[in-house]
């Protein structure tokens, strides 16, 4: 290792993002490769609003010119919607609620910076959840302490939680990052999580990150008002169909906002981003018409995937589905699901393979309908 490098990172694995379908050399090249791996939306911007980007881009970007530092178009765009889709008077959000970062990771990556360097706090996540918490944490020196989850339904174990709260001591707990709904168990946060989270104290920053909202349409937004030490982060990579552009924001109270906004980078959003961002929220009706769908298929996939003997299907709140299989004496469970996820990616479909399970991201009704066939082949041959 290189004498400069801090020792601690020799340890650590980076986040692995997975291999593009072009890139995918276990897939031959005459098989349609179904990307269902990463929970994107399955559908491109509609093609009326990426001529209209291209009108933008040709009439108002100057690429000499560095973008709007500030964000405050696509600030006022964003606080419009989060009050219309909480149901909140037009006032409630303002643009000092609000910051914006390259995808929510720069968010995570910022909260930590602002809330637990320099040995000030650890972090406290519930396992499986999204691996950017621990990752961006530990990069950072950060001490992240897990607890784990009920089995059954996924639910955090409060108890645990708790107990870690009172006895982690050097340093102290500073941060609780919750997933609403989690990934990849696709389910919302329980009536026992909520009432946890609502009862911590003041000094323990809850970071609540619905990246999944618009397909859960359940949000947490209306409460920030109350709770000072609360964080919701939200992105447009899901749902708004920009995920290449990576843009998330958080809503939280003006004081965090305003560290916030002193620890991200100059200049951390690229103008396009900002006027995609903002074009997409102008027609979100538009944009958003496609959730309908998705919720549609997901019902489907849910339904059929049920229908399998050897397959545990859970519930979703979220535009993907988490499956194990059902406990068999004769085999290795981690082994049949490892072998199970790579039949799957030889025909063409990607999965993501995670915490003894599969999450299937919903796709369009024909990668669905492959989906369903592939596994069901998969399956067949993994019992012989």
């Amino acid at each position: 290792m290189l004498p400069f490098i801090r020792s601690d990172l020799a340890q650590f694995s980076a986040y692995k993002p997975h291999p593009s379908s072009h890139t995918n050399q276990a897939v031959q090249a005459s098989t349609k490769i179904d990307r269902l791996d990463t929970n994107e939306s399955p559908y491109d911007l509609p093609s009326e609003l990426k001529e209209k980007l291209a009108w933008t881009y040709q009439q108002f970007i100057e690429t000499n010119r560095y973008p709007d530092g500030g964000h405050e178009t696509l600030k006022s765009a964003i606080k419009d919607y989060v009050n219309e889709s909480a149901h909140l008077s037009p006032s409630v959000f303002t643009a000092s609620h609000i910051s914006l970062g390259n995808g929510s990771d720069e968010l995570i990556r910022s909260i930590l910076i602002a809330s637990c360097l320099g040995g000030e706090g650890s972090i406290l996540v519930a396992q499986p959840t999204f691996s950017m918490y621990a990752i961006l944490a530990q990069t950072l020196g950060i001490p992240v302490v897990t607890v784990g989850r009920n089995e059954a339904n996924f639910e955090i174990d409060i108890p645990a939680a708790q107990l870690a709260i009172e006895q982690t001591q050097h340093p102290p707990i500073r941060a609780v990052f919750v997933v609403h709904p989690n990934s990849p168990t696709a389910n919302s946060l329980s009536i026992a999580e909520l009432t946890w989270i609502r009862n911590l104290p003041e000094h323990i920053l809850v970071v609540i990150d619905e990246a999944y909202f618009e397909f859960s349409q359940d949000t947490l937004a209306g409460e920030l008002q109350q709770r000072p030490n609360w964080a919701v982060l939200r992105t447009f990579s899901k749902a708004f169909r920009l995920a290449a552009l990576r843009l998330g924001y958080c809503l939280a109270h003006p004081e965090l906002i305003a560290i916030l906004e002193k620890v991200r980078l100059p200049y951390n959003l690229p103008s396009f981003s900002l006027a995609a961002a903002t074009v997409a929220l102008q027609n979100r009706t538009l944009v958003l018409e496609s959730i309908s769908e998705t919720l549609a298929e997901r019902a489907k996939l849910i339904q059929a995937l049920s229908q399998h003997c050897a397959l545990q299907v859970w519930e979703s709140a979220t535009n993907f589905v988490y499956v194990r299989l059902k406990p068999n004496g004769s085999h290795s469970q981690d082994a049949t699901v490892k072998n199970l996820h790579q039949n799957l990616k030889a025909a063409g479909t990607l999965v993501r393979e995670i915490n003894g399970g599969l999450r299937i991201t919903v796709g369009t009704p024909d990668e669905n309908a492959r989906t369903l066939n592939r596994l069901q082949a998969a399956l067949i041959h993994l019992s012989k």
